[in-house]
């Protein structure tokens, strides 16, 4: 391929003024696009080099393939004068490009500032569960064990300095995220905050600022001050990099942004916010209050739908005000909202037990088991959207199951202290004195959600024969359809154990719709990637998110490790190998951690596309359920 020619098409196709951002990943270029009422679609869909374009979530994507498409990147940026980007920066402004209505927007701004700082809260959280069970009376007899053993009194109110660390400081580490999130200085965001918690402050205390009052307010624990706060930072820092000439840039523009937004922020922002945010917290613990029992009931029918359309990702701000309202001076009733989704998840989990139990399709029951341990450890996705809603009745079965289990919950005032994994672990961020209500309350959800599907499955054939396959058209699933391998065909083995699916079920329309060719998809069980074909590594992306493998045999296969992972940038992936390295057959090419990479939201599917499947008479999937690293996989056909 001629990279400057195809990348000079393309730029002459979209219009070289028609850019707004580019990016790349391993297949495709993506592109944000001024008006993609200019395009020349036609020119791009004779290109024999293109191998086909879709629009997602306001990119325009041009697949190019693997090793190709980072060499016409580079012309194309050339040529058309674009600023590179990375594949996160552009998401962000292809959203700015949609439009997105503005409460989503707040919502994912929330979701991409908590997210980072949530291990810190778990560890905090977790540390304060451990005090708890050292120092709550009538858990292991009438005294506490730091009464009935005095010695461990020391290393409890050292457990209990650390704990508290993360949640008196946290403008801190929201200061740092969200200044990152808003483009502005890291270490500003945390100067700022440092301010805003500093020990100096004096409750009830002025400072008289030509006649002005300004009250010296602490806003340990706060959240919604700091975000503001850091926002107005952010603006100003912007402004002043634009005014300023490089020469007092430097030095002026930190100086200022800080001393005036400290200013702002005890004059007006962080009172204004004060206020704000601890009406929200009260209006929340009116509700809980007022409504008991029954309320949590109502959430907990609905807080699987909510986790559908994303609003749950607002949750952790509210969460740690709760939380930080509880621990300051146990007021409020702690935080309710992570027992609620605790009961949902397990619900969830239960129902995908319940077609485990049920099915007779191989595929299916290794689907199901591993989906069932996911959202029993707090992650839904693979349950919720690989079977329950694919089915619809083990949802809906699961929203009574949760609904249930959360009304006992707040009957009995279970509460978490602290945020964590959301499941039948969560026992450690739950107040001490209410974990075995809490235990009882997950067995419930568990109970109510897996029976009900499974009597609902029971009773009803026609779902079941439907979830099995009986009378459905073959496909490469039944064993009758299995391609009879012959002496003249090439295998290509699994690159990672787990469940084997078809590239049409896989969440990306780029191999969905197999325009990057035949093969087959796994849902992974095991963090480890195997080389499927010995051969020359072609591509092994700075992301380690894919490799492309040009076999020895003619073959060239591209592995790519879950969908949209290159926003990831590489972070819980590792790899073991370079470009232009010769592998065999069983080779482990790298790794990545499926629990994590899961918990930040992205699909874990590895691919495994044989990406000149025109060059052959034939290319079809064998692996059928539950396969091993190793194993056949896709045949190959000369």
């Amino acid at each position: 391929m001629d990279h400057k020619k195809v990348a000079n098409e393309i730029v002459d196709a979209v219009g070289k003024d028609n850019f707004a951002a580019a990016a790349h990943c391993a297949t495709r270029l993506r592109l944000v696009i001024k008006d993609e009422g200019k395009i020349k679609q036609d020119a791009l869909d004779n290109n024999d080099d293109v191998k086909g374009t879709f629009k997602t979530n306001g990119q325009y994507q041009i697949i190019i393939g693997p090793g190709d498409v980072n060499n016409v990147y580079d012309e194309l940026i050339k040529i058309a004068n674009v600023s590179p980007v990375s594949t996160e920066e552009l998401k962000d402004l292809a959203q700015d490009n949609k439009k997105f209505n503005p409460i989503m927007a707040f919502i994912k701004l929330l979701s991409d500032i908590f997210v980072p700082i949530i291990p810190a809260l778990v560890a905090g959280g977790l540390l304060m569960a451990l005090n708890n069970f050292l120092t709550s009376e009538g858990l292991f007899g009438p005294k506490a064990l730091v009464e009935t053993l005095p010695a461990i009194k020391g290393l409890s109110a050292m457990i209990q300095l650390m704990s508290a660390a993360p949640f008196i400081f946290m403008p801190i580490l929201v200061g740092i995220s969200a200044a990152k999130r808003f483009g502005a200085n890291q270490y500003l965001g945390a100067a700022l905050a440092m301010i805003m918690v500093s020990p100096d402050l004096v409750a009830n205390h002025n400072w008289d600022i030509f006649g002005l009052a300004v009250s010296q307010n602490n806003y340990y624990y706060q959240v919604i001050p700091v975000l503001a706060a850091v926002y107005i930072l952010s603006v100003i820092e912007k402004f002043l990099h634009k005014k300023l000439p490089s020469a007092v840039d430097f030095t002026f523009t930190p100086l200022i942004s800080l001393m005036v937004t400290g200013f702002l922020t005890f004059v007006v922002v962080g009172p204004v916010m004060r206020l704000l945010s601890d009406g929200i917290t009260d209006g929340i613990v009116f509700i809980y209050g007022a409504l008991g029992f029954v309320g949590t009931g109502i959430f907990g029918l609905l807080y699987s739908p909510i986790v559908l359309t994303g609003l749950h990702q607002s949750f952790p701000a509210i969460e740690t005000q709760l939380i930080s309202a509880f621990t300051q001076n146990h007021t409020g009733y702690g935080d309710f909202i992570f027992v609620v989704a605790s009961m949902a998840n397990v619900a969830q989990g239960a129902a995908t037990f319940g077609i485990f139990a049920l099915t007779k399709n191989k595929k299916m029951k290794g689907l199901s088991s591993s989906a069932t341990v996911s959202a029993l450890l707090g992650i839904t996705e693979p349950a919720l959207f690989g079977v329950n809603l694919k089915y619809k009745f083990p949802f809906f079965c699961a929203l009574i199951g949760s609904g249930v289990a959360a009304a006992l919950a707040g009957f009995m005032h279970v509460i978490a202290v602290s945020l964590g994994s959301a499941g039948f672990l969560g026992f450690l961020s739950i107040n001490a004195t209410s974990i075995p209500a809490y235990l009882l309350c997950e067995v419930v959800s568990f109970i109510v959600a897996f029976s009900l599907t499974y009597l609902y499955g029971k009773k009803n054939s026609a779902k079941m024969a439907a979830i099995d396959g009986v009378g459905a058209p073959s496909t490469n699933d039944d064993v009758t359809s299995t391609p009879v391998i012959t002496d003249t065909d090439k295998i290509v083995m699994a690159p990672v154990s787990g469940v084997a699916t078809d590239l049409s079920e896989v969440n990306d329309d780029v191999f969905s719709s197999k325009l990057m060719g035949e093969g087959g998809a796994i849902v992974p069980t095991d963090n480890n990637i195997y080389a499927p074909i010995a051969g020359t590594l072609t591509v092994v992306y700075e992301t380690k998110h894919a490799y492309g493998i040009k076999g020895d045999d003619g073959i060239e296969v591209l592995i790519h490790l879950g969908i949209d992972t290159v926003n990831l940038k590489g972070e819980f992936f590792e790899t073991n190998v370079t470009q232009g390295q010769h592998v065999n057959v069983g080779d482990q090419l790298g790794s990545f951690d499926i629990n994590k990479v899961a918990a930040a939201d992205y699909d874990t599917t590895v691919i495994t596309a044989v990406t000149n499947t025109t060059d052959f008479n034939n290319v079809a999937r064998l692996g059928n359920g539950d396969i091993q690293h190793g194993d056949q996989f896709v045949i190959v056909t000369p």
